[in-house]
């Protein structure tokens, strides 16, 4: 089997096995000149420091001791006057920087505090000990990927229009920036990222002589931590890869009225011994609806690290597939939390549409997995995928979680007429409210140590401070006010 990892292939060994010998001797023999630390902040956006490598006695110590950096820069609620933080390299995550013109290597880091223990805030740590505590609590791993929506906004031009949001699977020459998505599907593998497939969305329209064109791009199931990884090394290379094409891309929840919203809908899978739990004999196990009891109960405060800015809010509208009730289905786009085409079926469709094939086993095993359907660009991707992990953590923990779970079933649109006089709850319509739903809810993220109440605080101030209650009716019939609001939020996440 091959990869497009170059390093992968030139260490001949997965990712999660390089060492820090491995860097050194490949910097030595390639002539690497410098090395870049990446780490997601408080602001969930990707930072960097640059290292030139002046010798390899400098190489060895800044892989082996990390560096200093002003914690109060990029956290909230640091005290400036004891603020330094250590960063240090993750050496499973280093990749070759695809747009640098000099050899260059890039590894992620964590950040640890002055007494070198994991800073409590860290973002990535707040995953990795939800990971932790997930499988010593349950016996369970948690593994999740995204759907990345985004749109790329370019010159507009009048060859092979494509009418008006019926851009979904469009193919060239009727998509106009699928030569961009390629690319960068491809820079993204190159640095490690598990690819599924990519493809131009529903959303499509023209505006002041600009193109607007919708994409995605879907990631395969992995563990937790590298798929929050992926998803933030995903968006660094979009937006800078833009820079070479001259476009634009933004992952803003909502950049017009009328218009598809962007995503980014996390699947999720419970794993025990590399075996998919999510499945009993053909059908969704009772562990997956607890899971699915778990996401249900805490979805008013998982809007906390899902649904970062007020722009969020417009898109988690009723009558739209972005969701706003409470309630789970089958395939059933409508639901907050749906169970999508799983392969759960004993026919080989592949030997039915090949009759020349040789009759085999369907390849089905490990396919279902569960998806979490309201976040979006705007969200702190490692806080929210330890959120999810945390919640799937409590519907496994809750007494009643599948009376629960079947009580909030659906089976058709939930605006449907069967549906009409059954009351949901629902998603909070504003930061404000999803500050308060965390605050009711904050017990279950801070159990086992996972948040720390300073990281729920500093969450609860972000939200809070945009005072945007009754936002949605203030700006309504004021395109005006609501455009200024889109360009204000366009590069959020």
């Amino acid at each position: 089997m091959t990869t497009l990892h170059p390093l992968v292939q030139y260490f001949n060994k997965p990712s999660k096995d390089f060492t820090k010998q491995d860097l050194l001797r490949y910097i030595k023999e390639k002539h690497v000149e410098m090395i870049n630390f990446r780490y997601v902040a408080g602001d969930g956006r990707l930072k960097t420091l640059n290292f030139v490598l002046h010798n390899e006695n400098y190489t060895n110590e800044i892989l082996s001791c990390g560096e200093r950096v002003d914690g109060s820069s990029l956290f909230r609620n640091i005290d400036a006057g004891a603020s330094d933080l250590y960063v240090i390299p993750r050496y499973s995550t280093t990749y070759i920087n695809p747009f640098s013109e000099i050899s260059t290597l890039d590894v992620l880091c964590s950040f640890y505090d002055k007494d070198g223990n994991p800073f409590q805030n860290d973002p990535a740590m707040v995953m990795r000990r939800a990971a932790n505590v997930f499988k010593d609590k349950t016996g369970f791993e948690f593994e999740c990927m995204g759907e990345l929506e985004y749109y790329v906004i370019g010159k507009k031009d009048d060859l092979f229009y494509t009418e008006d949001q019926r851009g979904y699977h469009e193919s060239s020459p009727f998509t106009k920036f699928e030569q961009f998505r390629k690319e960068a599907m491809r820079m993204m593998t190159s640095c490690g990222c598990l690819i599924k497939y990519g493809h131009s969305e529903v959303g499509n329209f023209t505006l002041n002589d600009y193109v607007y064109e919708q994409n995605e791009i879907e990631f395969l199931p992995t563990a937790m931590i590298d798929a929050a990884d992926q998803l933030v090394l995903a968006k660094w290379i979009l937006r800078t890869l833009a820079v070479k094409y001259n476009v634009s891309v933004t992952f803003s929840p909502k950049i017009t009225v009328g218009k598809a919203g962007s995503g980014m809908h996390i699947h999720t899978r419970l794993m025990k011994d590399g075996k998919n739990v999510m499945l009993e004999n053909g059908k969704l196990s009772d562990t997956a609806k607890k899971a699915i009891a778990g996401y249900l109960d805490i979805a008013p405060s998982l809007s906390a690290f899902g649904n970062t800015n007020p722009m969020s809010y417009f898109r988690l509208v009723p009558h739209q597939e972005a969701p706003t009730n409470i309630c789970w289905g089958d395939r059933n786009r409508s639901a907050l939390v749906r169970v999508p085409l799983g392969w759960d079926i004993s026919k080989n469709m592949a030997v039915d549409a090949n009759p020349a094939e040789p009759q085999k086993d369907a390849i089905y095993d490990n396919k279902q997995t569960v998806e979490f359907r309201s976040p979006d660009g705007s969200a702190n991707i490692y806080l929210l995928v330890a959120g999810l992990c945390v919640a799937a953590r409590h519907g496994l923990e809750m007494q009643n979680a599948l009376e629960y779970a079947r009580e909030r079933y659906i089976s058709v649109n939930i605006f449907a007429e069967e549906n009409k006089g059954i009351e949901y709850k629902q998603l909070p319509a504003s930061c404000d409210e999803a500050a308060d739903c965390l605050e009711k809810q904050r017990t279950a993220y801070e159990k086992y140590d996972v948040f720390s109440p300073a990281l729920i605080d500093a969450t609860l101030d972000s939200l809070r401070s945009y005072y945007d209650k009754h936002l949605r009716k203030e700006v309504e019939n004021r395109p005006q006010e609501l455009l200024r609001l889109v360009e204000f939020y366009l590069h959020c996440g």
